[in-house]
C-alpha cells in the first residue's frame, strides 16, 4: 500500500477472528466481566459492546484461551467503537504486558493459525503469519 491507501490502514499485524469450530475459543476478563474476544493480533481485540465504553483510558486485563491454564495480563485501552443492529463491538490495543505475556500470545495465535488454516501450515509459517504485517 502506498499514499492514502496506506495512512487508512491502522492494522500493521493481522487480526484473526477468535473462534474455532464456531465457538470462541479467547476471552478478556476486565472491569468485572468475561467477554468472548472476537477478533486477536499481537496489537490488540475486539469484544461486543452494546454501548461505546470509554475511551483512551487505560485497563488492566487477562485474556484467556481455552484449553489453556496459563493467562495473559496486561493492559490496554478502547480505541474505537462500532455500532451495529447486532449490538457493536469496541476496538481495543494492548498497552503493554505482564512478565511472558507478549510471547505467550504470540504462541497462542501461532497455535491458533495451526488450527484454523485449511491448508497446512508449519510452525514456522504461523509465527511469521502472526508477526508478520497485516494482509487485508
Amino acid at each position: 500500500m502506498t499514499g492514502e491507501n496506506e495512512v487508512l490502514e491502522r492494522r500493521k499485524r493481522q487480526r484473526f477472528i477468535a473462534r474455532r469450530d464456531g465457538a470462541h475459543c479467547f476471552w478478556v476478563s476486565f472491569g468485572g466481566e468475561r467477554l468472548p474476544v472476537l477478533d486477536l493480533s499481537l496489537e490488540g481485540f475486539a469484544v461486543p459492546a452494546a454501548t461505546p465504553p470509554e475511551a483512551n483510558r487505560e485497563f488492566d486485563l487477562v485474556l484467556h484461551c481455552d484449553g489453556v491454564v496459563e493467562e495473559v495480563r496486561g493492559q490496554a485501552r478502547v480505541v474505537n467503537f462500532i455500532a451495529s443492529a447486532a449490538g457493536g463491538q469496541a476496538g481495543c490495543l494492548f498497552d503493554g504486558f505482564e512478565g511472558e505475556g507478549a510471547a505467550r500470545l504470540q504462541a497462542w495465535l501461532s497455535d491458533h493459525v495451526q488450527a484454523v488454516s485449511v491448508l497446512p501450515v508449519s510452525e514456522d509459517e504461523a509465527a511469521d503469519i502472526v508477526t508478520g504485517p497485516s494482509l487485508v
